[in-house]
């Protein structure tokens, strides 16, 4: 089955192709043309298609709409942008210039009439009309990250984050617009998959307002003769599945415990501590000796879909990641010796005879050993990006304790007993940075039930030590809440916990690049998140107190009811999406549950995507944000 990254990385080759069908002949030769992007279409374009692939497309130049451009006649421009006001300004003020011959309208999400009429009176009055080839809505508003991964918004994504839904001084215009923005995206996701899902979400949330927007826009698509996106055969090739998938909306407040809890994955573990952003971190290199250790480089680094040993270990705990590279570099260097030693094997001198037949032994070999050379390049740089990363991951784990935080934090969550006490542990100067205690101690306020006057005691102690507290009145008003809700509970995490295994037993070994003295090696004993037990729940059709009151919609029905028919079917698609902002931890926790799922005769497949993708520093200062708020209102 075609990814949902694969349909938008075809959608978009389609676009740059002239929006004309990709055939092998046009691919050989294709044609020049230039690329116009706004800041939203670069970074859904960045993180599928490199600046190689966009030159072997014949994109000669891309550049931002929003830039000094010079005048290029003869070569046609594709523009790729979302119909804003300014944007549709700077449009006009190109065809008043003349900037271009030909020009190819492609909106991310579908221009208003008003807007296409505005545009239209541009081009009549710049005397350009003919110069305008075709105007395209493209439904491609998201950004998809992996194979299974989408987000809604990079750049300026505070516009769609949990502090931006949840603040006290959101009025209804704005709350009503972000839901819009979240249904269009959505919708774009289901035009790119081209398939009507079934859509399930809780009562009384914005999940609710989103669910309600989202099945009259399909709906309205769907009764429309002239325009229904979704009248492709089903048998097409590449199309999501025969059945059709169940979209679960979610709330982040269903679990604000996962976001703020530290990680032990390679991928969840770079975001956390290293920024992952659109596939790619930032490293700061040691300074140079050589220029008086004053200048630092940063070196991107990508990580993408063509890198298999990210592919392959990007869900792995770390100590296996940085096993997994020691194996690599081994299998490496290796390689290079018998190239080495081929090397001196044909350097042979003496009697010619000898020479001519050891040459003649070795040709085949020598010409296996040129042959792998461009990709022994490929993997000696990727073992050296690999190792890099790797490096800076485990000197926060050393110097924040990072393997101790997620260790108690598993304990906290699957009600385990604590071998110290809280307030020692807090207490504990070289026991991470502030900001990691104002985690754990959250988690635990969440997960336990304690008298306030122990809570009280715990942020006493938080407080001397100079931790910000403003996150927990928010969280103090959330608790509340949501103690009365039948669906959640403090032991929603159950099940959860690590147990610690024999001490790493190679990178321990002389002369490994990694020194993990001092880390322990703990293995994640598998258990379901929240929102991946409510998935298998909906998705198996099975009644739980967790789903009882879930609202059903089928945009497909004429008269919508949402309530759940019973003896439904149970679904092998499941596209998750949660309002508020996602996480990686629980992006791997629904990629490990469909793996232990789907057997060799069944393939079921789940796609998450959130609003924004947050680390916890990042949720950490929106709560901050929001208990300052009812700091001044009290």
């Amino acid at each position: 089955m075609v990814s949902l990254r694969d349909k938008q990385i075809n959608a978009i080759k389609q676009m740059l192709n002239l929006n004309q069908p990709i055939t092998k002949t046009l691919a050989a030769e294709p044609v020049w043309k230039i690329l116009v992007y706004d800041r939203v279409g670069q970074d859904i374009i960045s993180p599928l298609i490199t600046v190689q692939e966009l030159r072997e497309m014949g994109c000669t130049l891309h550049i931002q709409l929003h830039s000094d451009r010079d005048c290029i006649p003869d070569v046609p421009a594709i523009y790729f942008c979302a119909p804003t006001e300014e944007n549709l300004g700077r449009i006009a003020q190109d065809f008043q210039n003349g900037l271009y011959d030909v020009y190819h309208l492609n909106f991310i999400s579908p221009i208003s009439r008003q807007k296409l009429e505005d545009l239209a009176s541009a081009s009549i009055q710049s005397n350009c009309v003919a110069n305008i080839h075709k105007v395209y809505d493209q439904y491609l508003n998201f950004i998809t990250l992996e194979d299974d991964l989408f987000i809604l918004k990079h750049q300026n994504s505070d516009s769609m984050s949990y502090y931006a839904i949840n603040r006290a001084n959101t009025n209804d215009i704005e709350m009503e617009n972000m839901m819009d923005n979240i249904v269009e995206s959505l919708f774009a996701v289901c035009v790119t998959l081209g398939n009507v899902p079934i859509i399930r979400c809780p009562k009384n949330s914005a999940s609710e307002m989103v669910a309600r927007k989202l099945e009259k826009k399909l709906r309205e698509n769907l009764f429309d003769a002239r325009n229904n996106l979704f009248h492709m055969d089903a048998t097409q090739a590449g199309n999501f599945s025969f059945q059709r998938p169940i979209l679960v909306i979610l709330d982040r407040n269903i679990d604000m415990a996962t976001p703020l809890h530290h990680t032990w994955t390679y991928q969840a573990l770079a975001h956390d501590v290293l920024d992952l952003s659109q596939n790619r971190i930032i490293i700061e290199e040691t300074p140079d000796t050589a220029t008086g250790g004053v200048r630092r480089k940063s070196k991107p680094c990508d990580l993408d879909s063509k890198d298999s040993f990210w592919g392959t270990h990007k869900g792995s705990p770390f100590p296996t990641v940085a096993e997994a590279i020691q194996e690599e570099l081994e299998s490496y260097k290796s390689s290079e010796d018998e190239i080495k030693n081929l090397k001196s094997a044909m350097g042979i001198d003496g009697d010619s005879e000898v020479a001519y037949s050891m040459v003649n032994d070795n040709t085949a070999r020598l010409t296996n050993a040129v042959n792998s050379l461009p990709q022994l390049m490929e993997k000696k740089r990727l073992i050296d990006m690999h190792t890099k990363i790797a490096t800076n991951i485990l000197n926060y784990i050393k110097s924040r304790r990072l393997d101790s935080f997620f260790e108690l934090e598993e304990k906290i969550m699957s009600k385990s007993t604590l071998d110290k006490a809280m307030s020692e542990l807090l207490q504990d100067t070289e026991f991470g940075n502030n900001e990691d205690k104002m985690r754990l101690y959250i988690i635990y306020y969440i997960c336990t039930n304690l008298p306030d006057t122990e809570y009280k005691k715990l942020e006493s102690i938080l407080q001397e030590h100079g931790c910000d507290l403003s996150p927990i009145p928010y969280i103090q008003r959330w608790k509340s809440i949501m103690t009365r809700s039948p669906a959640i509970s403090t032991n929603q995490y159950e099940g959860s916990g690590t147990r610690t295994v024999t001490m790493f037993s190679r990178l321990l070994t002389q002369g490994s690049s990694f020194v993990m003295e001092g880390v322990k090696n703990l293995v994640v004993k598998r258990h379901k998140l929240p929102v991946t037990r409510i998935t298998e729940q909906l998705m198996e059709c099975r009644a739980a107190s967790e789903v009882e009151d879930f609202l059903y919609f089928d945009p497909k029905l004429l008269r919508g009811s949402d309530v759940c028919p019973k003896n439904r079917a149970p679904f092998q698609d499941a596209i998750v999406f949660v309002i508020g902002g996602g996480n990686y931890i629980e992006y791997q926790n629904l990629v490990d549950f469909i793996k232990q799922k789907s057997s060799s005769n069944t393939a079921k497949r789940i796609i998450y995507g959130s609003s924004t993708l947050n680390n916890a520093k990042q949720f950490l200062k929106q709560l901050a944000l929001l208990g300052l708020e009812i700091k001044d209102v009290n």
